[in-house]
């Protein structure tokens, strides 16, 4: 497991009964995961003091029934800073776990001791595109929702990366690949995060363990002659891990050769000391 362990200003709590207990700055928010299945006491202080608490309704959905927050506020990793906006869904803009893989690709683009051109697909409010260019990679940061491509502006901005070389597009992204390709474009490095469940603008359905196949089949074609790393991110309980790694195996490691290894991210909770799972990611690298 890939731990996310350099935060200051993102912490894990607690997890027991289905929800989370975190810190976000100066605020504590509760929240539900379907991946805490364990019951126990919930031992710690705060789990009455939190700022936030959402609760997910038995029609579906949820809410949030207690909201003593701003409407947003910010919190930094390292230099890296971030927008938090307390969203309807439960989210809050940012997945601290992913911190483990901008940890490990950072010091691949530092390593590399040449220009390197991250596409970033499905790249929400931009974690991962502002990491990257923070050690100088340049970025084309692609997400269909017009609002998380706005946020991630505003990350940058905070970030001082407000003129880094980041090209915004919001767009389908197998829409956007498959232009990338007529156009003859390349990259030294992709990152997708693509979501369990969606449709496009016109009503396509992506359900990601029927399409990941197809779309990293395409955005294979956009790597360079000389790549550096695919990463792709999941949060499907039913998608392992290695399968995803399989798949960068036919796709990328057939033509290139170097390194693969899959795993699931985890977040250390302070109260037990145990590393909660949090999300999957293959990698393949050279």
């Amino acid at each position: 497991m890939w731990i996310a362990d350099q935060w200051k200003d993102y912490e894990l709590l607690d997890a027991m009964g289905g929800e989370r207990l975190e810190r976000w700055g100066q605020y504590i928010l509760r929240r539900p995961d379907p991946q805490i299945i364990w019951q126990g006491q919930k031992n710690h202080r705060t789990w009455d003091m939190a700022d936030g608490i959402y609760k997910r309704s038995s029609k579906g959905g949820g809410g949030w029934i207690k909201s003593d927050l701003p409407a947003q506020w910010n919190i930094s990793y390292g230099s890296l800073k971030f927008v938090l906006k307390p969203m309807g869904f439960k989210h809050t803009g940012l997945f601290p776990e992913q911190a483990a893989n901008w940890d490990w690709f950072s010091e691949l683009i530092r390593s590399a001791n040449r220009p390197i051109k991250v596409l970033n697909l499905f790249a929400y409010t931009g974690g991962a595109t502002i990491a990257a260019a923070a050690v100088g990679a340049s970025v084309v940061h692609v997400d269909a929702a017009k609002g998380m491509v706005a946020q991630a502006k505003e990350n940058a901005a905070l970030s001082g990366l407000g003129n880094a070389p980041i090209r915004y597009i919001v767009d389908d992204c197998k829409k956007f690949v498959e232009r990338e390709l007529r156009r003859g474009n390349r990259y030294d490095a992709i990152i997708m995060d693509p979501p369990s469940y969606g449709r496009g603008p016109s009503g396509e359905v992506w359900k990601i363990e029927d399409c990941v196949d197809d779309l990293v089949t395409l955005s294979a074609k956009l790597l360079s002659d000389f790549p550096l790393f695919f990463l792709i991110n999941s949060y499907t309980t039913g998608l392992s891990p290695m399968a995803m790694q399989y798949i960068l195996g036919i796709k990328v490691a057939s033509r290139y050769g170097g390194h693969m290894e899959a795993g699931e991210l985890g977040l250390r909770a302070t109260s037990s000391g145990l590393a909660i799972p949090s999300g999957a990611s293959a990698r393949w690298y050279m």
